[in-house]
């Protein structure tokens, strides 16, 4: 289907971007893999590249050659988006990790693909502004966070990436370098291609650069801890929440296990984990009073339908408590068990409780512990299956039926199979069978337009 590199290939490469190609046993195994570790495959080179022309200069190589090429930053991905099952060129962009500009008329920020998003979030608040989005994995890079449309825990007030992307550098895999998008805050001029390539998952193309909306700092933010008996009473609180014309800025969902595993993790004590399940609320603005006002009427909601009490988050101690550990629940539940696989559905959010009662179903009817967190403002579930010492062929035949069974509820109520962690290689099939063949022939008719000979990220997506 593709070709294989050549050792004069290799040189090739090497004389074009000397000391960054690695090959063979030079290349480091984390590069088999993404965070998850559910895909495996052996890149043929490693390329380091450092800026726009550098991809471009590659892409036409690989293009010439028929040689397949999957793009790699940080590798925190979960569904084995940048896993190299073809062979052939990781390209890790890693090292582009120049902020281009401030543009403080415009409020927008110009950064290369590499930047880690923490590392955008400080530069941003160190010059009075705020990134929006707030996906839970900080050391993500900004490209990876486009290449998924990554959303996290602002996304209930302020959108999730695509809602902050202005513009971008597109490096095609033919080679050529184009610009879709400007800084500019509408536009109805043709089809956004823009919009396709987020979230496309480094199946149409390269970004290296982007233009992202920013806005200035809040001045003033409270969050609030809210314990309930059951997750189903926590749950349903939320459509009361949002119907309060309050916006908080994230409505996250936790139980009392995730809770443990995370304090254990860290070392570290959570305020409380006497009950079985939490709501977590941020709110900000402006103003204090603006803020705790916000804040009191959705406290004032939750106590009047069976919160238990309400824990104001009010010094740096506790927020650094709270945060620190919602920040470690992904680390905390793989470190609890010997293998997990992941499942990020999204759903109404009226479904939301529904949805997460019927994982704890599905765990005692096929024998797997699911634990879960999420955010319960935009529907987006976060869930986990463990392998708890499993042998491998009974690990896989109760993991598939578990996901068959939580993606055709989902389907069932009118959700879909990924809120933000993207395709990858993991969901293709339940993908088809979500969408049907029609849709995926389209998506496929686009990649064709884009990827002529189907070199990008090939077996990803669809």
């Amino acid at each position: 289907m593709f070709n294989k590199l050549t050792k004069e290939d290799v040189k090739s490469l090497e004389a074009m971007l000397p000391g960054r190609v690695l090959d063979g046993k030079t290349i480091n195994e984390d590069y088999y893999h993404d965070e998850l570790g559910t895909a495996f495959g052996v890149p043929e080179v490693l390329v380091k590249v450092l800026s726009t022309q550098e991809v471009s200069d590659v892409m036409r190589f690989a293009y010439e050659r028929e040689v397949p090429v999957v793009v790699r930053g940080s590798g925190t991905g979960l569904v084995g988006g940048a896993v190299a099952i073809h062979g052939g060129i990781m390209l890790d962009t890693s090292q582009m990790k120049s902020i281009l500009e401030l543009d403080e008329d415009n409020l927008t920020v110009t950064v290369q693909c590499g930047v880690l998003l923490m590392e955008l979030a400080a530069y941003c608040l160190d010059h009075g502004y705020q990134y929006c989005p707030d996906p839970g994995e900080k050391s993500a890079t900004i490209g990876g966070n486009i290449s998924t449309n990554a959303g996290g825990m602002r996304a209930m007030k302020y959108g999730v990436t695509r809602d902050a992307v202005r513009a971008m550098t597109v490096v095609l895999p033919t080679g050529e370098v184009m610009q879709f998008g400007r800084k500019v805050v509408k536009n109805s001029s043709g089809y956004d291609l823009k919009d396709l390539i987020i979230g496309s998952e480094g199946t149409l193309g390269i970004v290296t650069e982007a233009t992202l909306k920013i806005i200035p700092k809040p001045e003033f933010a409270i969050s609030i801890l809210v314990p309930f008996r059951s997750m189903g009473d926590a749950i349903r609180a939320v459509p009361k929440i949002i119907r309060a014309q309050v916006t908080p800025v994230a409505t996250e969902y936790m139980s009392q296990d995730v809770i443990l595993f995370a304090e254990e993790y860290l070392g570290k004590k959570f305020p409380t984990h006497a009950s079985d399940a939490y709501l977590l609320l941020t709110f900000d603005g402006n103003t204090r009073e603006g803020v705790m006002h916000d804040m009191e009427i959705i406290a004032d909601l939750c106590l009047e339908n069976d919160a238990l009490d309400v824990f104001m988050i009010d010094t740096e101690e506790r927020s650094a408590s709270v945060w620190s550990a919602r920040g470690a629940f992904l680390e905390a539940i793989k470190g609890s068990t010997d293998q997990m696989d992941e499942c990020d559905v999204v759903v109404p959010r009226s479904m939301v409780a529904d949805f997460i009662l019927y994982t704890h179903e599905i765990a005692s009817e096929v024998g797997l512990r699911i634990p879960s967190f999420g955010h319960a403002g935009d529907g987006n579930l976060h869930i986990y299956l463990c392998r708890d010492g499993l042998e491998q062929s009974e690990w896989e035949r109760r993991k598939d039926l578990a996901f068959l069974k939580m993606y055709n509820r989902a389907n069932e109520m009118g959700g879909l199979v990924s809120g933000e962690h993207g395709i990858g290689l993991d969901k293709r099939e339940y993908l088809v069978d979500l969408l049907g063949e029609r849709q995926i022939e389209i998506m496929r008719g686009i990649k064709k337009v884009f990827d002529p000979k189907g070199i990008l990220n090939p077996g990803k997506v669809i």
